[in-house]
């Protein structure tokens, strides 16, 4: 497929009946976030630090878990100091734990202040204080853990989106010591960049009885009808799971493959009820 310009990608966090409470939470505790877009009553799309995250509206259906959380990078080259750095990780800390705490804030070996906490919406963030010398990253990185009966798949699921994109590499890949009880080619850390978008990926260090879930997905924005229909083929795995453009890969993830303006599209009544009757997503139709 001849693409020129990339397909933009974002996460979305399912929410029971509380998007417009999310956003203002999430708009007030991040220094630089923002409302950019909303479609009134179903779903709200912000600016956290140039990262897009869209909020749901929708009911209990789907619960987000930390099989996708997003890794907020306190590097001390972005915040003017390793001070100010640790400051704001723990000004975040203290709003965004509210939900509980997975990984208690303390000193680990791969960060000398880090925390895995979960809001009252649901989502999980981990705050990491970063090497100021290793390679650069934004400050909100996707992360991706496969865990339960996805544990050992992340070096092949992340080979396997890396491939689907142009212009698409990976960063570091870090294995699990041969010393743990893990298969040899099991993933203690990798990131990659997907169209500009960094995002990481690891098999669960521990044994968890949950995986990915529609309650956090991943949203990918396309131009055209053939980029629609090119990443559709490439990751719909589960034909029941499609619908109003959603469909599930074959590791569980979601994936949201809509058009830039699906905003401007769910926006009017009468083309948001064609899209809700649908799998995949037909311009012409609409």
């Amino acid at each position: 497929m001849t693409q020129t310009l990339p397909p933009r990608l974002s996460i979305a966090l399912w929410c029971n009946g509380s998007a417009d409470e999310a956003a203002q939470f999430y708009a007030r505790v991040f220094r630089d976030a923002s409302i950019i877009e909303q479609v009134p009553g179903l779903t709200t799309t912000l600016s956290i630090h140039g990262f897009q995250l869209s909020l749901i509206n929708g009911d209990d259906q789907y619960v987000p878990n930390q099989s996708i959380s997003c890794i907020l990078n306190f590097d001390p080259l972005l915040f003017g100091g390793e001070a100010q750095a640790r400051a704001y990780l723990d000004e975040l800390y203290n709003e965004l734990s509210t939900g509980g705490v997975l990984m208690e804030l303390g000193e680990y070996p791969f960060s000398p202040r880090y925390a895995w906490v979960r809001d009252r919406f649901g989502m999980t963030w981990q705050l990491m204080l970063t090497n100021p010398a290793g390679d650069p990253r934004p400050f909100v990185v996707p992360s991706f853990m496969f865990g339960g009966t996805n544990h050992g798949n992340a070096e092949e699921a992340t080979n396997r989106w890396i491939s689907l994109f142009n212009d698409a590499r990976r960063g570091t890949l870090y294995y699990y010591p041969e010393s743990s009880p893990f298969e040899a080619d099991a993933v203690m850390f990798t990131d990659f960049n997907l169209h500009g978008t960094w995002m990481a990926a690891a098999d669960s260090g521990a044994f968890h009885d949950f995986t990915f879930t529609p309650g956090v997905s991943v949203v990918l924005s396309c131009r055209t009808q053939e980029e629609i229909d090119y990443y559709w083929e490439q990751l719909s795995a589960i034909p029941e799971a499609e619908h109003c453009g959603w469909c599930v890969d074959c590791w569980g993830v979601s994936w949201q493959v809509v058009p830039r303006n699906i905003a401007e599209l769910m926006s009017d009544e009468a083309t948001r009820q064609k899209i809700l009757q649908v799998g995949k997503i037909d311009l012409a139709k609409l």
